[in-house]
């Protein structure tokens, strides 16, 4: 459905205070520049308010923003070679739009295509931050914001826009550990025509159907008990591990139904390191600070949701310091990522399906003065992906799952996904 958007507004918006010299140039990590050539697009859905006055809200958005970026400046700047942001103060795109609608009408069943119609349009100009602030006929309003992926992962984009709404409320914010250089510790390389090909990984596809499945607290608490304990720890596993294991096990039978003769199906996590390192990173700091784990399942195996669980919760507990710091010494990961691929590729009609969780990270909690969302998704269309984000109660997990049409027209009737997932409004 078209939401017949109307542009009211288009202006650049620039740092509260200019960036000292020595602060001119921000260093990508390898990460960084690994990271695909995608904007990431998070929406935040806000209940219509007793001011409905959208200037007003305008000006404390762009006011604020303008602060913000003070403290975040890289986002502020522009992409200025393979190995370096060049934060020159030329600001960020602000766009505000009027949608003629009621905002339930894309709440009540969220398509990724209407979603999309609620971003800023994507620039040439490599632009590392856009905004689209959109006012719904019901006063309702979405807030769309897209950072581009080599300045940010999620857990860097919900940090900075909790941040910005702390400082439309007027609080003092802390920028002092938001910029903090990863390439000590990842040091940058010379990727040649390799980043190229993981991009071709990460590219939109026409023929791929984005669809929104909810998974309940109470839904995703009898799975973990189907499933039972898990790994050398025998814990349980996390929410993000049983409904992981939950899709990988659907993927796999559509898989198996298509060709038997299918050798290994491989499931990627993405681990944010963060907190996995000694000492740990602030929460806050930008960048790409994230480690693709895999885990593979011989196909030839019977599926359990028990050992896929175990398989992708062995594949993120590898993921301790000693075990980050000797994979990069000396290029080992990219060497390691060189060799995986070149392994993978002799290996014929093997799949790769990948998870991205942005649960746990701060999106509910930015409040702008108007309240806290009523509802936070993403935008993104990737194939063979899912992403993960929090339900509003915290409990649940809505995932955005990335698959071909026709192989989705299966994962959506399949009796797993229907005894655990439903379609229900997102709020």
């Amino acid at each position: 459905m078209d939401l017949n958007i109307k542009i009211l507004a288009k202006e650049t918006i620039q740092p509260s205070s200019p960036t000292p010299p020595h602060q001119k140039i921000y260093k990508l990590s390898l990460f960084d520049q690994l990271a695909p050539p995608v904007y990431a697009p998070v929406i935040l859905f806000y209940s219509p308010t007793d001011v409905n006055d959208s200037a007003k809200t305008s000006h404390l958005l762009k006011k604020s923003l303008s602060e913000t970026l003070a403290g975040f400046y890289p986002f502020a700047g522009r992409v200025k070679d393979g190995f370096s942001i060049e934060c020159n103060d030329r600001g960020v795109i602000f766009i505000e739009a009027f949608v003629d609608c009621e905002m339930s009408m894309v709440l009540k069943q969220p398509e990724i295509d209407q979603l999309q119609q609620l971003l800023p349009e994507e620039s040439s100009d490599q632009i590392l931050l856009a905004v689209q602030v959109n006012y719904f006929g019901c006063g309702g309003m979405a807030l769309s914001v897209c950072i581009r992926h080599v300045i940010a992962d999620a857990s860097a984009a919900a940090y900075f826009v909790k941040s910005w709404a702390a400082i439309a409320r007027g609080e003092n914010v802390n920028f002092e550990d938001a910029i903090y250089d990863c390439t000590s510790l990842f040091p940058s390389q010379n990727l040649f025509n390799f980043s190229e090909n993981i991009s071709k990984n990460h590219d939109v596809l026409l023929n791929v159907a984005m669809k929104r499945f909810l998974f309940d607290g109470s839904k995703i608490a009898a799975l973990i008990e189907k499933i039972g304990r898990i790994g050398s720890t025998q814990d349980h596993p996390t929410r993000v591990e049983a409904v992981s294991a939950l899709i990988w096990s659907t993927v796999i039978a559509i898989a198996r139904e298509r060709d038997e003769t299918m050798p290994m199906h491989v499931a990627t996590t993405a681990v944010n390191l963060r907190k996995r390192l000694n000492p740990p990173l602030p929460p806050q700091s930008i960048g790409n600070i994230y480690q693709l784990t895999m885990a593979n399942w011989m196909m030839e195996k019977t599926t359990s949701y028990n050992d896929l669980a175990e398989r992708i919760h062995e594949s993120i507990k590898k993921m301790t310091d000693e075990h980050i710091r000797k994979l990069h010494g000396g290029g080992g990961y990219l060497n390691m990522m060189k060799n995986a691929a070149e392994g993978l590729g002799k290996i014929s009609n093997i799949e790769v399906f990948g998870f991205s969780s942005w649960c746990r990270f701060p999106f509910y909690e930015a409040d702008f003065g108007w309240g806290k969302p009523i509802w936070v998704s993403t935008a993104l269309k990737l194939n063979k992906v899912a992403i993960f984000l929090d339900t509003s109660d915290g409990k649940g997990i809505e995932a955005w799952v990335g698959l071909s049409k026709e192989n989705m027209d299966k994962f959506q009737r399949h009796p797993d996904i229907l005894a655990y997932g439903s379609f229900r409004p997102s709020h």
